[in-house]
């Protein structure tokens, strides 16, 4: 099938599977004799494996090794774990810093008067420098209350 046919049925757009290709993380796509890519089944399944795992927020890097585990039927549902395991411990602290800026922006809206005058405490927080900044909103500099 062709790259449009092989996007319609993975998921994954035509310049995305370009991309893909040229990284490496799929393997070379075979051509026809017009110099058309020409993808198979396997490729599409390849390509949807991909499509899924960014979708959970893997890094290419990470899919690469997950891919590397998938096609070694040798191998130890222990290394599979471990690269999960790390993504999730990524998406934590990552969860934990937007919640962090989620309460120093409600600390810095709920400070602000929201009228007419230019006095502006959300804008006065974005300017000050980090420990002045930390203390508006309630934080120490070393991110502890």
């Amino acid at each position: 099938m062709n790259i449009g046919d092989a996007a319609r049925a993975s998921g994954v757009n035509q310049k995305m599977i370009r991309y893909y290709e040229s990284i490496g993380l799929i393997g070379d796509v075979a051509r026809s004799a017009n110099g058309y890519r020409t993808y198979t089944h396997n490729d599409i399944h390849t390509l949807a494996f991909v499509r899924r795992a960014r979708r959970l927020g893997f890094s290419i890097e990470q899919i690469q090794a997950l891919m590397t585990l998938w096609r070694d039927k040798e191998r130890s549902s222990a290394e599979v774990k471990a690269i999960a395991q790390g993504h999730i411990d990524e998406l934590q602290a990552k969860i934990e810093e937007l919640a962090e800026m989620r309460r120093t922006l409600e600390h810095l809206v709920s400070c602000c008067a929201g009228d007419d005058r230019p006095d502006c405490p959300i804008l006065d927080g974005l300017s000050a420098n980090v420990d002045a900044a930390s203390a508006l909103a309630g934080v120490s500099p070393r991110g502890h209350p």
